[in-house]
């Protein structure tokens, strides 16, 4: 249970990777390498702040834009009443706390970053909001990875497997929502 740092970064590294399998194997990698789950979750969370920070500068860059720019500013109202309308779907009414956190999970946390944003929120509860969503999917897809590796025992099954569950697990809900339940997806 050695914690040691190129084991670490290359967690990290894995955590970074803004779509696709970075929450699987980095997982995966940090079990087989022995890093305990509060180190690799405290890893994800560092991913997620660097994500703040890197992201948050162009965020305002565009709000800005869409303020001077006509196109921009049609887009930016049209973006906001569909944002309006996604957390009706969490809340009810509006995009309160608990839906921003929802629309990071099920989307990611830019997502839910740029809703809150929207709503009003500004730099730390707006992220705050966003990485809770996020550390929230987090925990459920490396519990699954896990949970799945355990049975598999092989990494690369394990890791397609989840990778595909995330993509076809939402497309069914939505399927299933939208079919058998009459909601709009």
């Amino acid at each position: 249970m050695i914690q040691s740092t190129p084991i670490m970064l290359a967690v990290l590294k894995l955590f970074i990777i803004p779509v696709g399998g970075g929450i699987p194997a980095g997982v995966l990698l940090a079990h087989g390498k022995g890093l305990a789950w509060p180190v690799t979750t405290g890893l994800y969370l560092v991913s997620d702040l660097v994500l703040a920070v890197a992201f948050e500068p162009i965020l305002r860059l565009i709000s800005v834009l869409c303020g001077k720019v006509p196109f921009l500013s049609r887009f930016s109202a049209a973006l906001k009443m569909v944002m309006a309308r996604s957390a009706e779907s969490f809340s009810g009414t509006s995009a309160g706390p608990f839906a921003l956190v929802m629309i990071a999970f099920g989307v990611d946390p830019m997502t839910g970053r740029a809703t809150a944003l929207a709503a009003g929120h500004g730099f730390l509860a707006g992220w705050a909001f966003a990485i809770a969503g996020d550390m929230l999917y987090f925990a459920v897809i490396a519990l699954t990875t896990l949970r799945l590796n355990s049975y598999v025992q092989d990494p690369n099954t394990t890791m397609l497997v989840v990778l595909g569950a995330m993509f076809v697990v939402p497309m069914l809900v939505r399927y299933v929502r939208r079919t058998f339940l009459g909601k709009a997806a």
